[in-house]
């Protein structure tokens, strides 16, 4: 009886800390991949081509460009990319 008492005082903080087993499936985690930061690309004379290309969307090459001789254009390698499922 004694022996089972310690069991019961050693396996007790255990389960505190890896927790019970159990049988419900794990949930399913869903992905949401990260936007792609290299879109669209500030160009300009000052820049070169394609520019600076770390912009995920227009609006946010648009702001940058605010102000300035500069403008947004689709990343080169996105423009003339074959899209998937396309013959030729």
């Amino acid at each position: 009886m004694r022996n089972l008492l310690y069991i019961a005082v050693l396996a007790l903080p255990m389960l505190v800390c890896f927790g019970s087993p159990s049988t419900a499936a794990p949930r399913a985690r869903s992905y949401i991949p990260p936007a792609r930061q290299d879109v669209y690309c500030l160009q300009g004379r000052t820049l070169g081509y394609p520019g600076n290309c770390q912009f995920s969307t227009y609006d946010q090459c648009m702001a940058t460009a605010s102000g300035t001789l500069a403008y947004c254009g689709l990343n080169p390698i996105y423009a003339f990319q074959r899209q998937a499922g396309q013959s030729r």
